[in-house]
């Protein structure tokens, strides 16, 4: 993100908060007002139903016909007020409260009807006695109260039975006034928890508005101070961290800042800036490579003029050398002793390995050029190897050959010679105690593996990576030069070879030979 966006991020941060702060106060403000309204209109129906209790015991206690349109009408504006309550909350209580009203209803309605009823046929009871119908006035005015005392009095004054329909009247008219009087507590009891319940919520929103100004202005305000101090300090941090960086770099240590992870100006200077330490880096190491490479040519190219110069002058005696010994060994009869068979054995031996150091030191000081004709690779290898098992080293290995009759390729014979006595001789001298050598000639299409395996000691994976460096070489005698030859011919060839190998288990060389030039 880019400092700019960076300056717009912190500025939308901090109207962001201004704007959360308009909006959580005017939710707050819309969520009190919603529950003052509930609040009153709670208060209301508590005052509602204490009224409507009031011209319940009026009735009851005086039977007064007005008190009963005073019950309705208070009855219709609790039902009123419990649907308007009703969007305010999820409240069971005006569930509740709605169901007792309606039993509240039902009950007053049998009650007025049961009183009308028994008040038409007061007129037609006959006292038992004359002077006994004064009390009529009085059972009329007091049985909504009192309807089984007023039973009692109807048993005792006037000519009629348990049975009589007055005092069955009378009996379920006590049953629902008892009945009434029990619904009405619970509308009072309902109505108190609804206001109760009301004003613990105004009280709670009221609580919470209070503790959300005393938290949210505070991390409202360390959010935005965090932000900008955030905002400023990655930025002058990193470009101090730069700046350093680069004052190391004018001494020569290109070491490169932490990757950065965003995508603004100091991030991109950085990666810039990473990208040219790692260049110059890559550079100032091609340099010293380059230095070391022409130091090391110039020492090679001197060894390899003092190596060519005393090969040359080797070279005639151990030819001349070498064919004596070959006329001498046809020479000898079968009255020879076996200590000169075994001297003249010896000389040829030696001088091959002789002529082969000096022929490896002619081909390393002159690098000379395959000479390209088509030859079959099997009798090359065949060939080789017949000339590898003059040496006494070779007494004890045996040797396989595994392929086809014919392989033809266009290579250049001597040198592939070269290449493979080379190869045959470290597998020699890898098995002092005998083994076996395994030849594997695999034609493909367009090229020709060739796989040469031994049971040797095998080469420490510490020096793996340098065989095939020149003068390198693990063993007390020889120049270290064989691999280096081989893996040049096999490279002017056109070809690659690859090693194998682990400790106490054996090599494998594998060569890659394209098949046409």
């Amino acid at each position: 993100m880019s400092i700019k966006k960076k300056i717009i991020l912190s500025f939308f941060i901090s109207f962001s908060i201004i704007a959360t702060l308009a909006i959580a106060a005017y939710l707050d403000f819309r969520e009190t007002r919603s529950e003052f309204k509930y609040l009153e209109l709670a208060e209301s129906i508590r005052g509602k139903t204490l009224q409507l209790r009031r011209h319940e015991k009026n009735f009851l206690l005086y039977g007064d016909n007005k008190e009963i349109d005073f019950i309705h009408r208070y009855i219709s504006e609790i039902e009123a007020l419990i649907k308007e309550a009703r969007p305010y909350t999820r409240n069971d209580n005006l569930d509740r409260l709605d169901a007792r009203l309606e039993e509240f209803k039902r009950k007053f309605g049998k009650i007025t009807t049961m009183a009308s009823e028994f008040q038409q046929k007061l007129a037609t009871l006959k006292p038992k006695e004359p002077s006994f119908r004064f009390l009529i006035p009085i059972i009329e005015s007091t049985f909504m109260e009192h309807p089984l005392q007023n039973a009692q009095l109807l048993l005792l004054f006037f000519d009629i039975s348990r049975s009589d329909e007055h005092i069955t009247i009378l009996e379920r008219l006590g049953t629902e006034t008892r009945g009434l009087r029990k619904t009405g507590e619970k509308i009072i009891e309902i109505s108190k928890e609804l206001d109760r319940g009301a004003r613990e919520r105004v009280q709670n929103i009221i609580n919470v508005t209070k503790v959300a100004v005393l938290v949210f202005l505070p991390v409202s305000f360390l959010i935005g101070f965090v932000s900008l101090f955030y905002i400023s300090q990655s930025i002058v941090n990193r470009l101090k961290k730069l700046m350093q960086t680069i004052e190391k770099s004018g001494a020569g240590f290109f070491s490169p800042m932490p990757f950065p992870a965003g995508h603004d100006e100091v991030s991109t200077l950085i990666r810039t800036y990473n990208n040219m330490a790692e260049a110059l880096r890559l550079r100032e190491e091609q340099l010293k490579k380059k230095e070391e490479e022409l130091i090391q040519s110039k020492k090679l190219a001197a060894i390899g003029t003092l190596a060519s110069g005393v090969a040359h002058e080797l070279n005639n005696p151990l030819n001349n050398i070498h064919i004596s010994a070959q006329i001498l060994a046809k020479e000898m009869g079968d009255d020879c002793t076996g200590i000169i068979e075994e001297t003249v054995d010896d000389i040829l031996s030696q001088t091959f390995r002789v002529k082969k150091i000096v022929g490896n030191l002619l081909d390393f000081a002159r690098s000379k050029e395959p000479d390209f004709k088509e030859i079959n690779i099997v009798e090359t290898i065949q060939k080789t190897y017949a000339q590898a098992r003059k040496i006494s080293a070779f007494k004890d290995i045996r040797f396989s050959l595994e392929s086809p009759a014919e392989v033809l390729i266009e290579a250049d014979p001597a040198q592939l010679e070269r290449a493979f006595i080379n190869i045959f001789l470290n597998a020699a001298d890898a098995m002092p105690g005998g083994g076996e050598i395994r030849v594997r000639i695999s034609p493909e299409d367009d090229q020709v593996k060739v796989e040469i395996s031994d049971t040797g000691s095998g080469i420490p994976p510490e020096v793996m990576d340098k065989i095939f460096d020149p003068f390198f070489t693990t063993k007390d005698r020889g120049t270290g030069l064989g691999l280096s030859i081989v893996y040049n011919i096999i490279k002017n060839h056109g070809g690659g070879v690859t090693v194998e190998s682990a400790v106490e288990s054996g090599t494998v060389f594998t060569i890659q030979l394209p098949r046409h030039r």
